[in-house]
């Protein structure tokens, strides 16, 4: 049984495709030209720099798992280098904003799929039908143990790869068979008599950064299951980097592509998988369609993955009850993963797939960590930990350079993320406060953490008592 189990869980190449998976979704697919609208010709520059902080985020998060190699990620980091109460508090918070994320991302997916196919996204029957559909699929995918998820999350991370790769390919044949270039158009398009690309600002340029930013994160959360992956201190601190650099080729190659062959199209279009609008042939265009679907429901595999791991690391250390870290046979979590399952259900349709708010709540979590992980990797390198954590060889730059560096672009990110925006609402040309938004953030930081801090005050205490004794 040992060997099988050991069998099952995630090699090198598997937890790099694991890292993709949970970070190209369907942005690429739907809005390749969001970054171009913005700041036109200068997209390219704009998703290098991304990925150079992405990178630099990634390395220090790498850095962390070569000290810790216990399931939680985030929750395991901050529980090593500050203790038993941050630790907790980091775990409940990333415990509710990734389960919660996943079914905004669930509802992304049905969503899509319905435009797609020509039905109504705003219908809460259609919806709902398709929202449980999805879930309960994904449900019995992981009833059948972690090999059956491990081969089906690598399927489709190929799959997601080879669609995108196709799209560079074609488009790169094309430009060289036909000369054709509109790269230097892009800048002085119109529509209607009017620019679409307007005149890039420092303020448009960085806010362009911030938005690529945002579709290279996901790599905080490849740890949250290290306990399923094979010799999790070699493997995560090269995987993560590695599917970085990938991510980053695809992405700037997409991007260029679309570029250089329509970039018309790329930003006039109304079809829902707007990459494949820079294309003639209806056949490649089924294909990315296809690859765009397989895509939407990979990210929610490797979410299904990822969210209850974290519930289960803190059962395993004792914060929880110990029950919940119980697994059948198949190696399956099966408890953590339905209490995950409910409130990745639930919270997304008691707020009727008005998922925005929702979203805030993971943002600053997403925030938040990228702030105390660092911390924590600089403290195991100065040997101030509050836990025990591996012997491992101690980098200056990866250890403590990197890390620094990581705090100040989350402040930078902090600083220029629009918050107003995001707590506020426009109703008939009146902007007031979005109370739905704070009340979800408020809930989520610090009364969801509060409550579940007194029920499980018993439950910590004796798991003392037995570490004392």
């Amino acid at each position: 049984m040992n060997d099988k189990r050991e069998s099952d869980k995630l090699g090198f190449w598997s937890i790099v495709l694991l890292a993709i998976n949970s970070i190209i979704g369907s942005g690429i697919f739907l809005t390749p030209g969001s970054v171009v609208s913005r700041v036109g010709s200068k997209a390219l520059l704009v998703y290098l720099i991304a990925a150079s902080f992405a990178a630099i985020l990634a390395i220090t998060f790498a850095a962390a798992a070569k000290y810790v190699t216990k399931s939680g990620a985030a929750y395991a980091y901050s529980k090593a280098a500050f203790g038993e109460n941050v630790g907790f508090y980091m775990g409940v918070l990333r415990y509710f904003s990734a389960s919660v994320a996943w079914g905004v991302m669930a509802v992304a997916v049905i969503k899509s799929t319905i435009s797609i196919f020509g039905g109504d996204p705003n219908s809460f029957q259609n919806v709902s039908i398709g929202f449980v559909v999805l879930m309960l699929l994904i449900w019995i995918i992981n009833l059948f143990g972690q090999s059956v998820v491990k081969y089906i999350m690598n399927l489709s991370t190929i799959g997601k790869l080879l669609a995108l790769g196709l799209v560079i390919f074609v488009g790169a044949f094309l430009l060289l068979s036909t000369g054709e270039n509109h790269f230097g158009e892009i800048d002085t398009l119109q529509i209607a008599g009017k620019n679409v690309i307007p005149a890039v600002t420092t303020s448009s340029f960085v806010m362009a950064i911030v938005s690529a930013f945002y579709a290279f994160t996901g790599f905080e959360s490849i740890a949250s299951g290290s306990e399923d992956m094979k010799n999790p201190a070699k493997n995560l601190p090269r995987a993560i980097p590695l599917a970085i650099l990938i991510i980053a080729l695809v992405y700037i190659g997409v991007v260029a592509v679309a570029m250089v062959l329509n970039p018309r199209e790329l930003l006039e279009t109304k079809q829902v998988v707007a990459v494949a609008a820079i294309f003639s042939s209806p056949v490649l265009r089924a294909i990315i369609l296809v690859g765009a679907l397989v895509s939407m429901f990979g990210i929610n595999i490797a979410s299904s993955f990822h969210a209850p791991r974290i519930l289960e690391a803190m059962a395993r250390e004792n914060q929880f009850p110990k029950w919940l870290a119980k697994r059948t046979k198949r190696n399956f979590p099966a408890r953590t993963f339905l209490i995950t399952l409910i409130l990745a259900v639930l919270v997304p349709m008691a707020f009727h797939y008005s998922t925005d708010n929702l979203i805030i709540l993971s943002a600053t979590v997403r925030f938040l960590g990228f702030i105390v992980v660092p911390l924590g990797v600089i403290r195991f390198y100065l040997g101030k930990n509050v836990e025990p954590i591996l012997t491992a060889n101690k980098n200056k730059i990866t250890d403590l350079i990197f890390p620094i560096f990581s705090i100040l672009i989350t402040l930078f990110l902090l600083y220029k993320y629009d918050w107003a925006a995001e707590f506020s609402v426009t109703i008939n040309g009146v902007t007031s406060l979005n109370w739905f938004a704070i009340g979800a953030l408020v809930f989520g930081a610090v009364i969801l953490p509060a409550i579940l801090f007194i029920l499980t005050k018993n439950e910590r205490k004796k798991a003392e008592a037995m570490l004392e004794k």
